[in-house]
């Protein structure tokens, strides 16, 4: 079984590459993020052309998740139960499924901002009440795993150059301890490796030549349970994906499974 987790950075700018690459890699089950768009407007016909169901949690321009599957779409919860609001608002940054005998989480962190910035503290809230939503799963015997944007890099290793993000958001130790506290609800990492470099990059800022200078950041993760985490094979980032014209700035992360 082969699960991946994608930011696509607007659905409609990226819609024929990802039909392309569903195609193409042989996903079974993709956690997308920052679809941008609202649910009714998510090109749930042109997935269906392929095989694949859609459960979306989208409300407009910005946010929005979902996840793909062709193997199997049940138990579906949009939103993070007891998640916390911003501005008044319950931002679409959560959906989960059961496809075939795996279950999953498909998250979009908040990006936090700056850390003297509400969204920043938000972002530390959000992932308290991810911890306690995933909690039941994680404990569970079945393959589980959240996997998405997580907008935090989890080591110094996993940024090109961690003196660059000095003072800056996604390396703060408030964010990693936030990470450190989901794993102690008995989940992984399950580190992708890399296609080229020594290191698994999943995203690379569009400036400054970000991509072409390998000057990319470790942000999308795969978090699974122990029953998930033992059942993978092999788990890598598709960093082709991230090159030629209209791609995202994120590359998927593919994890394949044997269950």
């Amino acid at each position: 079984m082969r699960i991946a987790t994608w930011n696509v950075n607007s659905i409609t700018a990226r819609l024929p590459r990802l039909l392309a690459w569903l195609e193409s890699s042989g996903t079974d089950v993709l956690c997308l993020q920052e679809a941008k768009v609202a649910a009714e407007q998510f090109p749930v016909e042109q997935l269906r052309e392929l095989g694949y169901e859609a459960a979306v949690h989208a409300t407009g321009r910005w946010n929005g998740v979902a996840v793909i599957s062709r193997v199997g779409l049940e138990d579906v919860v949009r939103g993070l139960p007891g998640g916390p609001v911003y501005e008044g608002v319950e931002e679409p940054r959560a959906v989960s499924a059961t496809c075939g005998p795996v279950r999953v989480w498909s998250v979009y962190v908040p990006n936090g901002r700056e850390v003297d910035h509400a969204h920043y503290a938000y972002k530390l809230q959000w992932f308290e009440a991810l911890g306690a939503a995933v909690a039941g799963d994680a404990a569970g015997g079945r393959p589980f795993a959240v996997l998405g944007d997580y907008n935090v890099a989890p080591t110094d290793d996993d940024v090109y150059d961690v003196a660059a993000f000095e003072g800056l958001t996604h390396v703060t130790p408030a964010e990693r301890a936030a990470l450190a506290a989901l794993r102690e609800e008995g989940l992984t990492d399950v580190v992708p490796r890399p296609l080229k470099y020594e290191h698994p990059y999943t995203y690379w800022d569009y400036r400054q030549l970000c991509f072409p200078k390998n000057r990319g950041m470790r942000i999308d993760l795969v978090y699974g349970n122990e029953a998930f985490s033992t059942a993978v094979k092999d788990a890598y980032v598709d960093r082709e994906e991230r090159k030629g014209k209209g791609a995202s700035d994120h590359a998927p992360v593919v994890v394949d499974l044997d269950v």
